[in-house]
């Protein structure tokens, strides 16, 4: 399969910008905390390190086709997916310091930088190129520029008053994580594996390519991280009366 030259532009600009992004907000977000500057900088090292080393370790996998389907393969994707989320979710819900990193996050940052999921028009790109299935194509594609586009939305409303807009960033959330399940669903569905069910006239063989395959194995784990902070500390806030009528 011929692919298009501007997607590697487009796959690998867009994530480096989407961790420059991610750092740049956080170092932020440490300032107006009044972290320390010692405990900022080493805080700030700990993140950039695992974002950007996981972004090699990621780019490496996907160049070398460890994640290239088959008609007759059992496809591998799925653990460039999982392994970062069970990871990632972990540190959450036990590691201290990732802990007092989301707390002193703004909600409406959480949410707001999310915006990049619109960037999944790419998708319909692909789809009107003939690269891409609809079946696959529309929900992702579709479902992610929704995503994206709602993220400063709710952000902007949870800011004006978190109290009354909670519900709405909760919701935001599970809408976020249902579209990524569906965007690997029906990838997994329409993509050459002895899973495939859909899409063989057509199937969607560039999603398990250099560069796109960066997008599962990388923005959509971080995509579903975010996602997870943004609904634990929802729920803390929720449970400690800290939201306000007036953000």
């Amino acid at each position: 399969m011929t692919i298009p030259t501007y997607l590697t532009f487009y796959v690998l600009g867009g994530s480096v910008a989407i961790i420059a992004a991610v750092l740049f907000g956080l170092n932020r977000a440490l300032e107006q905390a009044r972290w320390s500057p010692p405990d900022r900088a080493s805080a700030m090292r700990s993140v950039a390190s695992t974002l950007i080393g996981w972004f090699a370790i990621a780019v490496a996998l996907a160049w070398f086709g460890a994640y290239q389907g088959g008609s007759e393969r059992i496809p591998t994707i799925q653990y460039g997916i999982l392994v970062p989320i069970l990871i990632g979710s972990v540190l959450i819900w036990r590691s201290a310091l990732v802990w007092r990193l989301i707390e002193a996050v703004p909600q409406q940052w959480i949410v707001g930088v999310q915006l990049y999921r619109a960037l999944g028009l790419i998708f319909l790109v692909l789809y009107a190129s003939g690269k891409l299935p609809g079946l696959f194509a529309w929900p992702a594609g579709a479902g992610d520029i929704a995503v994206g586009l709602l993220a400063p939305i709710v952000a902007g409303l949870y800011a004006a008053n978190s109290q009354r807009f909670a519900a709405s960033v909760w919701a935001w959330n599970v809408f976020g994580i249902a579209d990524l399940v569906v965007a690997v669903g029906t990838g997994f569905l329409t993509s050459p594996s002895s899973l495939q069910l859909f899409a063989f006239a057509n199937p969607s063989e560039i999603i398990s390519t250099f560069p796109l395959v960066l997008v599962p194995v990388y923005l959509v784990p971080l995509s579903i991280l975010l996602h997870f902070a943004s609904l634990a500390k929802l729920r803390h806030a929720t449970a400690s009366g800290r939201l306000k009528a007036v953000g």
